[in-house]
């Protein structure tokens, strides 16, 4: 892992007509190209998947992300490099790094990439985090559990996403079964103790290399099965546990000298407070509605950090709820995207679908996304509810 920060780097102006190099072929490239490609630059991407979503719409080296030949064939095809999910291999980051433009860094990586390093980089920063323990066998996990205290939840520290690599555990007699489970994954183990919380946030920031930042506004998130299903803006917080959660990402993003987006996840408890839950160094699925609801999109802005260019306005233009299309919503959610449906007008609402080109749609996976414009969120929220398709699962 290079030690090499963003702010060490000789930060470059790059101006459309340069050509961006993405490591990771998936939605959030293709959304990341679309923008870019929009603005004036040219794209490649490298991704093991034939044709995968990104690779449909500019050109893709296929090969494995471990792959280092194929990482300097896109070193040499690029003038800049991002990646559009944190799980990269951290050795071919870190070789981009030293023979390419990696604005990013890898040690932004190296952190994010590992639940202990990630919470003690964020207690660093000043920025609560729930009370955490690591976890190295089941007699440290007994011992953690009773300093903690139940209900507490054990994390993979690495690996985990969409509710992958963890489990709750409410009584005693489940901590043995929850770290045969978790321990079989090989991954070191952390054990936080469970928030009461009364609602789910995430801030997108972003930062340029010349330490320019600015936040996009707060989003509600709702989960269903571990993975997103609403994002909802304005969040239904109070103004000033939105202002304080924006300025908690904005110092995040300043304490881990980000280039680009930071999106950090908190939790809201019944008295206000605020704890930071996870953080992800890109865009994030929490920041889809970006996409029509505000002046500029984090996709866009995403382009403009890494860039070093001016970055975009953040402001709200309209109210939104952006609910996922997963692939047993996939059909129907098609299917009315070609029929007329007057209750979108008794509703006031503008909905705009967003699929991602996956060719095998199953349960649970990411297939697209639809941002619900409105004047009230509460409107969009019923009809979500009343269209039927998300109550699929």
């Amino acid at each position: 892992m290079s030690n090499v920060q963003p702010s060490q780097l000789q930060a470059k102006t790059l101006l459309p007509g340069a050509t961006i190099g993405v490591l990771g072929g998936g939605q959030l490239g293709r959304m990341m190209a679309l923008a870019g490609t929009a603005m004036g630059y040219r794209f490649v991407t490298l991704d093991p998947t034939p044709g995968s979503p990104c690779g449909q719409v500019t050109p893709q080296i296929e090969a494995a992300y471990g792959d280092e030949e194929a990482a300097r064939k896109l070193a040499e095809r690029s003038d800049v490099i991002t990646y559009e999910f944190e799980n990269v291999d951290a050795g071919v980051a870190a070789l981009l790094e030293r023979e390419s433009y990696v604005p990013q860094g890898s040690a932004l990586l190296y952190t994010t990439q590992h639940r202990l390093r990630e919470k003690r980089a964020i207690e660093a920063a000043g920025v609560p985090v729930a009370p955490y323990r690591e976890v190295t066998d089941l007699q440290s996990l007994v011992v953690a559990a009773g300093e903690l205290g139940l209900p507490c939840v054990l994390k993979t520290a690495t690996g985990g996403y969409d509710g992958k690599g963890q489990a709750v555990i409410r009584e005693a007699d489940e901590l043995e079964t929850a770290y045969r489970e978790l321990a079989a994954s090989g991954s070191e183990l952390v054990l936080e103790k469970f928030i009461p919380f009364r609602a789910e946030v995430s801030v997108i920031a972003a930062r340029s290399p010349k330490g320019e930042i600015k936040s996009f506004p707060v989003s509600e998130n709702i989960h269903v099965n571990g993975i997103l299903h609403l994002s909802i803006v304005p969040a239904r917080v109070e103004e000033n546990i939105q202002r304080e959660a924006r300025k908690l990402a904005e110092r995040l993003a300043e304490s881990l000298n980000v280039a680009g987006l930071l999106a950090v996840e908190m939790f809201v408890t019944e008295d206000g407070g605020l704890y930071v839950n996870e953080v992800a160094p890109r865009p994030h699925n929490s920041g889809h509605y970006t996409m029509e609801a505000c002046a500029t999109s984090q996709f866009e802005q995403h382009i403009r950090a890494i860039c070093n260019l001016p970055l975009g306005d953040t402001t709200l233009l309209i109210p939104v709820v952006m609910v996922n299309v997963l692939g047993q919503h996939l059909d129907e959610a098609v299917k009315r995207a070609g029929v007329p449906d007057p209750s979108l007008n008794e509703f006031g609402i503008v909905p705009k679908l967003h699929l991602y080109g996956k060719t095998e749609s199953k349960t649970g996976r990411k297939m697209g996304h639809i941002n619900l414009l409105c004047k009230d969120v509460q409107h969009a929220l019923d009809w979500v509810e009343q269209t039927h398709i998300w109550r699929q699962g």
